[in-house]
């Protein structure tokens, strides 16, 4: 039976060996120590200890990313396998849809795409491609991603991709520290689908909006590809490793960190940052308005979450993560 001194020291040991910035990790070390020794940890059960132990790290160091996760079901203490866990990543993908939720054609021949995940570049190539082929002859494009809760860095790239002539735009780079190696994304030359290059694209947020959603809305607005609209994102910007510290207690540790080619940095603890800040269930309207160069506010008939023509709610009912 593992006491909890044992199981945080075991976190504290792999978050120290492996998190993307040597020098936070002393620091969140320390604190957490502090901690265990003044007994704070000491009579909380396993789930407690998780959400405890979480708000603690992320407290040393706003990390999403930085957490302690309770399973009821016990799991393996072998080392996870990536191949395993990547064939589960693209098994969920394959059941929804690569991540594509919905494609329409809006009033005004303004096209919409909404993402719940972003899909591998790979398996998914063929989803986005149909996507940004029914929306090929818009006016102007909508890219949903309130809901997006994350996915493949290689898929962000595909899908930025889409909105540049070639593949001549580096977009950004991820620095791995275990492995000290820096993978750059490019866009990409071959695309199972048009480019849309020539008309305006408005991409949506929310604070629901994280990790591999965040990837796509901040690098479309630093390129200057994209109008974002809606509220400021999760801020999770770090590729994660998982590692099991017993059968029932995982500590998941950012390993990588993202960093763009315009800004030198990424949306890491701070999200990204709307152009045109709305709540998230007005992004839609507004982003519909500015398509077809209306007001929003003197439309006639229209409230806020509300469909200008018919008056009945459209706001999307919030995905937690």
């Amino acid at each position: 039976m593992n006491t909890n001194e044992e199981i945080v020291e075991r976190a504290l040991d792999r978050i120290t060996a492996g998190y993307v910035f040597p020098d936070k990790a002393e620091r969140v070390d320390a604190a957490i120590r502090r901690r265990l020794a003044a007994g704070e940890y000491a009579d909380l059960d396993g789930p407690a200890l998780c959400r405890t132990v979480t708000g603690h790290l992320q407290e040393a160091c706003p990390d999403e990313h930085l957490r302690l996760l309770w399973t009821d079901l016990p799991q393996s203490l072998e080392p996870q396998d990536e191949d395993e866990g990547r064939a589960a990543f693209l098994a969920r993908l394959r059941a929804e849809n690569q991540g594509v939720r919905r494609v329409e054609h809006r009033d005004g021949n303004v096209g919409l795409i909404e993402l719940g995940l972003i899909a591998d570049a790979a398996g998914g190539a063929r989803a986005i491609g149909a996507a940004m082929q029914l929306v090929t002859h818009s006016t102007a494009l909508v890219l949903d991603l309130r809901t997006c809760l994350g996915g493949s860095p290689e898929g962000a790239a595909m899908w930025c991709s889409y909105f540049f002539g070639d593949d001549q735009v580096h977009l950004n780079d991820i620095h791995d520290r275990t492995t000290g190696v820096t993978r750059q994304y490019w866009t990409t030359a071959y695309l199972p689908g048009p480019r849309y290059t020539d008309r305006p694209v408005y991409v949506l947020t929310s604070s629901t909006t994280f990790s591999g959603g965040e990837d796509v809305a901040y690098t479309l607005q630093a390129q200057g590809r994209a109008v974002v609209i809606g509220e400021t994102t999760r801020g999770g910007a770090h590729p994660t490793a998982r590692y099991a510290v017993t059968a029932h207690v995982q500590v998941t540790v950012p390993v990588a960190r993202s960093v763009n080619t315009v800004t030198g940095t990424n949306w890491e603890g701070v999200g990204v940052l709307p152009d045109v800040s709305v709540p998230a269930d007005r992004a839609l309207d507004t982003a519909l308005a500015a398509a077809l160069g209306t007001d929003l506010e003197k439309r006639p008939g229209t409230d806020p979450g509300t469909d200008p023509d018919t008056g009945v709610d459209t706001a999307p009912a919030a995905e937690m993560p």
